[in-house]
């Protein structure tokens, strides 16, 4: 077994991290992570060679780094955590290999494809009491923090619509690798195309706004523009959120002219809008004015996770919470047989 040992920076414990995937293409956040001493990768479950290759070439990796898969990984090393760089269908895997193991894990949005293989992670990190946590980019966004706070303290009323645009103008089209493209645009793998990809960040910050209740109904309606570049699934959804005194509207595409993560919050005085993670405007009925935004406490998936692994923060109903993202899988589950049989789903 290997031996890890033990080193802080700003106060905090570096966190061991074995890496399960090379296929998605965010697994570039934990290798530059790496590099900037931020984490120490334990070990990486990778079984193509051609990844492996690539990926020890571009960050000048040990071949004692790799092992084959997740089980002879954690059978030569006991990481901190596991992070999650694999086709969404494979999330239930990785957290059925580590959690006998008392390992928590980390996997890549959204949690899962299927509401059956979500509530089976979810049977399994509460029978083995392990973390199981989702990161999303717009969790760290100081804008999307500084409206929750804002909303939460009243200063636009009571929310009463929501609406979510997240996308860009296109996997293929903005450069991913072959080997994201080859899941994220397959029905099973990623369980639909931007629907999934997009849709999950507005329905992760929704559920977050509603605080963890989930809405009564879901509608949704997608659309297939560029059916000659993703055949198999959709590239553009638009999904309807019904809740007792709101309403959420999500907006997720790869057709967007330039990429786009933004939400707009509207109350009974006022609206928020964060235009990305570092503007945000609020207009009342005779000001429009820019919002000075301070940084949020956590702007990074690793100290977050180093915090939470340490008992200092409690995931509670947050953004990267099981929780949460349990609601999300629900959502999205519900928009994909909406937007298939072209009627309103119930939740119950």
């Amino acid at each position: 077994m290997l031996i890890l040992t033990t080193f802080t920076v700003y106060g905090q414990k570096v966190l061991h991290v074995g890496v399960v995937g090379l296929t998605h293409d965010h697994v570039h956040n934990i290798m530059h992570q790496s590099k900037r001493g931020e984490v120490i990768i334990a070990g990486i479950a990778e079984s193509d060679p051609q990844l492996i290759a690539r990926y020890k070439k571009s960050y000048q990796l040990p071949d004692s780094l790799f092992y084959p898969d997740l089980q002879t990984l954690l059978s030569h090393t006991h990481p901190d955590a596991v992070l999650a760089y694999n086709a969404i269908s494979e999330h239930l895997a990785v957290v059925e290999g580590c959690a006998p193991k008392h390992i928590p894990v980390m996997v890549e949005k959204p949690l899962a494809t299927t509401v059956k293989d979500a509530d089976r992670i979810a049977a399994l990190a509460a029978q083995y009491h392990i973390q199981v946590l989702v990161n999303y980019e717009t969790t760290w966004y100081d804008t999307n923090q500084q409206i929750f706070e804002m909303v939460n303290q009243g200063a636009i009323g009571i929310p009463r619509k929501i609406i979510v645009h997240d996308g860009h103008e296109g996997p293929k089209e903005i450069g991913c690798s072959p080997d994201f493209l080859n899941w994220l645009t397959d029905p099973v793998k990623n369980g639909g195309g931007a629907i999934r990809d997009f849709g999950c960040y507005g329905a992760n910050l929704m559920t977050w706004l509603m605080h963890g209740k989930a809405p009564i109904a879901v509608t949704a309606v997608t659309h297939h523009i560029k059916p000659s570049i993703y055949p198999k699934v959709d590239d553009d959804a638009t999904i309807l959120l019904e809740y007792a005194d709101a309403t959420g509207i999500i907006e997720a595409s790869w057709n967007w002219p330039f990429s786009i993560k933004d939400w707009e919050v509207f109350g009974t005085t006022g609206y928020l809008h964060a235009l990305n993670g570092r503007q945000l405007v609020k207009r009342e009925k005779n000001s429009y004015d820019s919002v000075a935004v301070h940084p949020a406490l956590y702007r990074d998936n690793i100290p977050y996770l180093a915090d939470v692994l340490a008992g200092k923060t409690d995931p509670g109903n947050d953004l990267s919470s099981l929780p949460n993202n349990l609601i999300v899988v629900r959502i999205l589950e519900a928009a994909s047989q909406s937007a298939k049989e072209g009627r309103r789903i119930e939740l119950h």
